[in-house]
């Protein structure tokens, strides 16, 4: 069957269409994006302005139109931390589905975290043993482990990094003290939630999805998305906190002029780079593998998992 999945995230608003059967690997048909950044437009009172609640409305059309046109016999649709979040959730849900259809499935920060791990571990596979996934979305920071493809522990934390940027980090460049200060307010966050893991022993393998660790992999020498899926990318612990001193002097305009970084993107850069090297450092990871599939495919492999097989 062709499925579409509606990812309406913190940064962009994203239609994947493939085509699926049970037991076979999701094989993508069409992608359909478009950047909204909804982490970096909640008001002072962590709302969703007007502005912003129109153009969701007019991108989830666009994609609607979208997944009909290429065929389409099913279109799973949800959102994550922006609009999980936002103080006016509500009343958004229910313009989106009264202007659009779109019945808007807003999953929580803990099924993100074991979808994203399902997909992870399907990339994989049993070979991988104990694997611990990272996910750094605009909203929020995932983290899962286990041996299983359920995890044995999932969290979801506010360290997202359009969230971090839009919230901590004003300068262009940033000020030396703001930088400072998110580092020690991410590494705070994540330290919390480290002994959940480690009770579970060290993982075989440490993993990372996200726009985010794909950038940061390209930039430190990481193959160009062009070479293809299966080309294995990873990143260095030493790499990234070579980087990091890097981004922190640079302009949102030079970081646009990075290898592999959008225009898009590139505020969003430093922020989602202490939060990488952050999270490297704490769970002890020298180096990470970069999984091609994250949430969305999660989604769609789940939705497999139950169709009949005849």
């Amino acid at each position: 069957m062709r499925l579409g999945v509606l990812d309406v995230g913190s940064n962009t608003v994203h239609l994947l269409v493939v085509d699926a059967h049970p037991g076979a690997r999701p094989q993508p048909a069409h992608s359909h994006k478009a950047e909204l950044r909804l982490a970096e437009l909640l008001d002072g009172d962590g709302a969703i302005g007007p502005h912003g609640v129109d153009r969701l409305i007019e991108v989830v059309q666009g994609a609607v139109q979208a997944a009909e046109d290429k065929g389409c016999e099913e279109v799973l649709a949800f959102a994550t931390s922006a609009v999980r979040e936002a103080r006016n959730a509500d009343g958004v849900l229910s313009r989106v589905k009264s202007e659009t259809g779109v019945d808007l499935d807003v999953l929580t920060g803990e099924e993100e975290a074991r979808l994203t791990f399902l997909a992870a571990r399907r990339w994989f596979g049993w070979s991988a043993g104990k694997l611990l996934v990272l996910d750094i979305g605009g909203g929020s920071l995932e983290i899962a482990y286990g041996i299983d493809e359920e995890p044995d522990a999932a969290v979801s934390l506010p360290l997202g990094a359009g969230r971090l940027t839009a919230g901590m980090l004003p300068g262009d460049p940033p000020d030396p003290q703001d930088v400072k200060a998110l580092r020690r307010h991410v590494r705070a966050q994540i330290a919390r939630t480290v002994g959940e893991f480690s009770r579970f022993g060290r993982p075989d393998h440490i993993v990372a999805t996200s726009k985010t660790f794909k950038q940061l992999a390209r930039i430190a020498g990481a193959a160009r998305s062009t070479d293809g899926l299966y080309v294995q990318r990873e990143l260095s612990r030493r790499s990234l906190e070579e980087w990091v001193p890097k981004l922190s002097a640079m302009t949102v305009e030079q970081r646009a002029d990075l290898p592999g970084v959008s225009e898009g993107r590139a505020r969003q850069l430093l922020a989602g780079a202490l939060v990488a090297e952050g999270a490297m450092d704490l769970f002890g990871a020298e180096e990470l593998e970069i999984c091609p599939w994250a949430l969305r495919e999660g989604v769609i492999l789940r939705r497999l998992d139950h169709l009949p097989t005849s």
